[in-house]
């Protein structure tokens, strides 16, 4: 039985999928720029990309924290589960080993979110060897700097905009994700 006065309880209605795509197509699209794995170093495997996904993923979900509607991010979160679970299927692995894989892939974004929020509050340096551990294995701090690098410009990018929301400003395009050739004509060589 349903509890009588959740009528009177104000619940935010639940975003459309077409919002819910817009936000996670610009994830993905941002992080399979050629930039990441060509210039920042990052390997271009599919664990590479997967962290690339997740690290921008962790952006977005910190920008969305800050507002109102907690149903967005976790819709976002569904949505990125079932591309999740549909490019298994695509790669091949049997339907034994989906649920298996899927918790792994929870436990890795949550994972990485916690590192990666703990060490931004500490400052740059910690966020570089937080993604250094998490996307480069340990070996390559140089390019785990200029990495957090941009994902600081990009936190501040997707922190602009409060004009009508969060959820507003980035279903409907009202931030954009740092252009990697740009930054690195600005940092040069």
């Amino acid at each position: 039985m349903r509890w009588p006065f959740n009528r009177f309880k104000k619940q935010s209605p639940a975003p459309s999928r077409r919002t819910i795509e817009a936000i996670y197509g610009m994830i993905v699209t941002q992080a399979r720029e050629p930039a990441f794995y060509q210039v920042y170093g990052v390997p271009d495997t599919v664990d590479g990309r997967f962290d690339m996904v997740l690290l921008h993923l962790w952006m977005v979900f910190r920008r969305l924290r800050s507002g109102p509607d907690k149903a967005l991010p976790q819709a976002l979160f569904d949505h990125f589960c079932s591309d999740m679970d549909a490019n298994l299927r695509e790669m091949g692995v049997g339907d034994l080993s989906v649920p298996k894989r899927m918790q792994a892939f929870g436990e890795a974004f949550y994972g990485r979110s916690a590192a990666y929020d703990r060490a931004l509050d500490e400052g740059l340096e910690p966020l570089a060897r937080a993604l250094d551990k998490n996307i480069y294995n340990g070996g390559n701090i140089e390019s785990a700097r200029r990495l957090a690098a941009y994902a600081a410009d990009a936190l501040a990018a997707l922190a602009c905009g409060d004009r009508a929301g969060p959820a507003e400003d980035l279903a409907f395009g009202r931030f954009a994700f740092p252009d990697l050739a740009q930054r690195e004509q600005k940092s040069g060589p």
